[in-house]
């Protein structure tokens, strides 16, 4: 009998293969392809007759595991066509390095059936009502979005309804924007459902990711806590998903496949026909007009857990003081910490940039370190004795013979968190600081860090936006944004919608126990009104206003934006190309094409980039057209076609 199989690589379609077992869709099989053995699936459709005879393989065996559902199948076929992707491409976020894995024995899942010491949570009126209100609506597929002030007790009242889902015999996804969070995250976890759920994300060993697949997809673990990839894995039985701090840019994947995981979870949910519940102090714009358009439900905390007040807000304008030579933090500043620590408060500097420093010339030729690979400046981290890209990973010493006689003599240009803790350190020498960021909780010693913080053994914290994203610092009253202006440029037009869910974030880390707090921002900007609309108690203001001036200029969430880009070694070349790829598209596709113009990123890894910027209506029109014309353009060697559908980031 033949079959159609789909193999985990650039094809958007199956082969036919035949074999004497009989096979249903879904199961995992193992086939000659080529030169070697893989691994595929049994998928719902054959593919395209053609006139050619090939000589039709026969499958070496089938795989002893559960099928893949027939649900995700259809999920994963609606999932290429709305990110213009091969079908193949998409079955292989699914799989293990392209292999499905065999089952093991239960007693290797011993670690996530033991039972745990629990505690006892009770719910306040408004956390009973949110959750009677999420739990009203039917088991079926719907999108409820649970909103509810930074501190407000969001979490127990999803894990509530997690918890009946589980025991009617149900698997549960619980996604996470950061793999920081999932340490904390995971001891809430515990304490709440006396037994462990397993972590996925990329940081987790090739042998406990063959466990934890497999052990999904037999149904034997029952909760994942996850980050973007997560939501591929074959769940056998899965009954809930959850999207937590849903407005977060970091579930946007833009590397290799590219999808955005919020809107592809909601589209998961659908095709399995379950809840999936959206968390979020301040939603995201394409979420907030859902709710106000009634696709999705809503419910609403006002009030912070145990009653602890929002910060107050004191606006230190840097105008009217003058900083000290290399210095980055004013002394009112430092008399409002040094009034805050005597009171056993535990501090933070936010600025949202890594390194010492973000640019480094020379006073004498004032040459500048630029990448060699890209068009940006390295980044001089001082910790490491670096310099570094943050864009292809090129590092380099600060060495250099000038131009114009002898060493160079390096001036460092604006700060970074390395920068701004040294300036701390010498004004509070007597206290422990460390850096919260990226480069400095992502490591095997991120986990003791974080119980330090929380048992307030480090009085200050220099931070990046990771800080704002769903941590508990209990002991956290005072937050020092050192610069609200230099998150405020960029070529982003969500970058206002951004900025509003950043200190919203933010200021909700501080005052979480009762005590009173106060966010302190620095600014050279005297329009403090917009400092007022980024830190109102009631977000859905700036977010109504922001809607308006969206739908005005036609921008998403009311019209779709698909993002072309092309990328090449030779800069005439690829300009000229753009324009003939846009010549040859113009009239054939279900939308209006902008461009082509230079990436703001002008060359990333030796390439150049050029982009193209289609806007179209929010239907899968625009899709399919592109998808139907795009494979019949020849682009030369050495130039590639990289497709985005819903940019959120326009470098």
């Amino acid at each position: 009998m033949q079959y159609p199989i789909l193999l985990p690589n650039i094809f958007n379609h199956p082969f036919t293969y035949e074999s004497d077992i009989k096979l249903k869709i879904g199961d995992y099989v193992l086939v000659p392809f080529g030169k070697i053995q893989a691994t595929g699936v049994v998928w719902n459709e054959f593919e395209q007759k053609t006139n050619k005879n090939f000589k039709i393989k026969k499958i070496i065996k089938k795989i002893d595991i559960n099928p893949l559902k027939k649900t995700t199948i259809n999920f994963l076929n609606w999932f290429a066509e709305y990110n213009i992707l091969p079908k193949g491409m998409a079955l292989k976020l699914v799989l293990l390095s392209s292999k499905a894995i065999d089952k093991f024995s239960i007693k290797k899942y011993e670690n996530f059936h033991t039972k745990l010491e629990k505690k006892s949570f009770r719910l306040t009126k408004e956390q009973q009502n949110s959750l009677k209100k999420m739990k009203s609506l039917n088991d079926k597929f719907r999108v409820h979005v649970l909103q509810g002030t930074t501190g407000s007790g969001k979490t127990i009242i999803y894990f509530e309804a997690l918890k009946e889902i589980l025991n009617n015999g149900y698997q549960g996804l619980i996604m996470l924007p950061e793999i920081g969070l999932t340490n904390q995250f995971e001891k809430k976890f515990i304490e709440f459902f006396g037994f462990r759920p397993a972590i996925w994300h990329s940081g987790i060993s090739k042998k406990n990711k063959e466990l934890i697949w497999s052990g999904i997809a037999t149904g034997e673990i029952k909760i994942i806590i996850g980050a973007r990839s997560s939501l591929f894995l074959p769940f056998a039985k899965l009954g809930l998903i959850i999207v937590d701090e849903e407005h977060d840019q970091s579930y946007k994947q833009d590397e290799g496949v590219t999808y955005n995981a919020r809107d592809m979870a909601i589209s998961r949910a659908s095709f399995e026909n379950i809840p999936i519940n959206l968390i979020t102090a301040v939603p995201s714009l394409e979420t907030y007009e859902n709710i106000k358009k009634g696709k999705y439900s809503s419910s609403r905390l006002d009030s912070r857990y145990q009653d602890a007040s929002l910060p107050n807000y004191e606006i230190i304008n840097l105008n009217d003081v003058k900083l000290e030579k290399q210095s980055w933090i004013s002394k009112e500043i430092l008399q409002k910490v040094n009034w805050h620590l005597e009171k056993k408060d535990q501090i933070l500097f936010f600025l949202n940039r890594r390194g010492f420093s973000p640019h480094v010339l020379c006073n004498k030729c004032f040459t500048s370190y630029s990448c060699p690979n890209c068009s940006i400046n390295l980044v001089y981290h001082k910790n490491k004795d670096n310099l570094l890209c943050h864009y292809c990973g090129f590092k380099t010493f600060l060495k250099r013979e000038c131009i114009k006689k002898g060493k160079c003599d390096f001036i460092f240009s604006g700060p970074g968190v390395e920068r701004i803790s040294e300036e701390v350190k010498k004004n509070f020498p007597s206290k422990k600081i460390e850096i919260f960021s990226s480069d400095t909780m992502n490591k095997k010693s991120s986990k003791e860090k974080l119980e330090k913080i929380i048992n307030n053994e480090v009085q200050i914290l220099i931070g990046t936006q990771l800080i704002s994203k769903g941590f508990h610092f209990p002991n956290l009253n005072c937050i020092v944004v050192v610069d609200i202006d230099l998150s405020l440029q960029g070529h982003d037009l969500r970058g206002a919608e951004k900025n509003l869910q950043l200190y919203h974030q933010l200021s909700g880390r501080a005052g979480r126990t009762g005590k009173p707090s106060t966010v302190y921002f620095q600014t050279y900007n005297t329009n403090t009104k917009m400092i007022s609309d980024i830190t109102n108690a009631n977000p859905d203001i700036f977010l109504d206003k922001e809607l308006e001036i969206r739908k005005q200029n036609h921008l998403p969430p009311f019209q779709r934006f698909i993002s072309l880009i092309l990328t090449g070694d030779n800069e005439k070349n690829l300009e000229k190309e753009a324009i003939n790829f846009k010549s040859f598209i113009e009239n054939k596709i279900n939308g209006k094409i902008l461009g082509p113009v230079s990436a703001p990123i002008f060359k990333i890894k030796k390439k150049y980039r050029i982009r193209l910027l289609i806007r179209g209506p929010k239907t899968l029109k625009l899709q399919n057209s592109l998808a139907k014309i795009i494979p019949n353009y020849k682009f030369p060697t050495g130039i590639k076609l990289s497709v985005d559908v819903d940019p959120i980031s326009f470098n």
